[in-house]
Formats: structure tokens, C-alpha cells, sequence
């Protein structure tokens, strides 16, 4: 199920403060310390029996916190965008750091799927990440291609 981005609640308000950057490094910590190669197990006490339990988290999920946490430590605003969002063509923009005319105008030429809702174009998350990755992916090849061949000249 997806929810129109203008209905999405923030989770933050701007950059973290001091206290969330101390908090943030704190708990990155405990995760890394914590972390094995099953992922981590952190203790906590349940509120309703007061008994002492664990929760174990994945791998995949102790990285993902942990690079979360890493940003909001140095000060930086994290964005989280579900793959399934729709995305207006600002957002999606945005995220490529590109304007939104030339975002526009790849729609029109099709390197993009989007669909309309009403007169507006919207952008399925899913599809713009691997429109991002595949654009990097040649920037890095034609980079290497440019390292090569200055060498060549050396």
C-alpha cells in the first residue's frame, strides 16, 4: 500500500540536535559492540512482567541502523523512502539532484516509468533507485574508461 507523499508525517524536524547526535553515537556503539555474525541480541526489561528479554536483530537490520545512526551522529538529516512510495516529481528530483524540468524531461523520453494521477506525474520509488543505480553505474564505467586512457597518455 502506498500513501500520497503530501499526507507522509515528518519523523524529524530539520538537522538532529546535540543531544540526538550524542544519543545517535551512543547507540551505534552498542550496536557494533553488540554485533556478531547472527546479528545483534539486546537485552531489555518488559514493561508489563518486568521480566528481562531479548530482541535479536538481523544482520541486514543492525547495518541499516547503524549507517542511520552514523548520519544523525555526524549531524546529518536522514530521509527514509519506502521502495513502494510514490514519489511527486520534486521528490524524485530531489533525490537524483537534478532540477525537476530535466527530471520532467526524462520522463517524456522514457527513461523513467512514472504514471499520472490526474494532471500529475508520479515516480514509484523502487523504480527511481534503480534508475539512480544504473546512472551511476555508467558514470563509473565512463570514469574508469577516462582513467584508462589518461594513463595511455602518460
Amino acid at each position: 500500500m502506498t500513501i500520497n507523499a503530501n499526507m507522509a508525517q515528518p519523523l524529524g524536524h530539520g538537522l538532529p540536535t546535540a543531544q540526538d547526535r550524542a544519543t545517535a553515537d551512543q547507540l551505534k556503539q552498542i550496536l557494533a559492540t553488540r554485533r556478531d555474525a547472527g546479528g545483534a541480541r539486546l537485552p531489555y526489561v518488559d514493561p508489563e512482567t518486568r521480566q528481562t528479554a531479548e530482541v535479536v536483530l538481523s544482520p541486514m537490520l543492525v547495518d541499516l541502523l547503524v549507517d542511520v545512526l552514523r548520519h544523525i551522529s555526524r549531524g546529518e538529516a536522514v530521509t527514509l523512502v519506502p521502495v513502494g512510495q510514490m514519489l511527486t516529481t520534486q521528490q524524485a528530483a530531489d533525490i537524483l539532484n537534478v532540477s525537476r524540468p530535466y527530471l520532467v524531461k526524462l520522463l517524456e523520453q522514457g527513461a523513467l516509468p512514472f504514471e499520472t494521477v490526474g494532471r500529475h506525474r508520479r515516480i514509484k520509488a523502487d523504480d527511481l533507485f534503480r534508475y539512480q543505480a544504473e546512472r551511476d553505474a555508467k558514470r563509473s564505467a565512463a570514469l574508469d574508461e577516462l582513467f584508462a586512457s589518461d594513463a595511455d597518455l602518460i
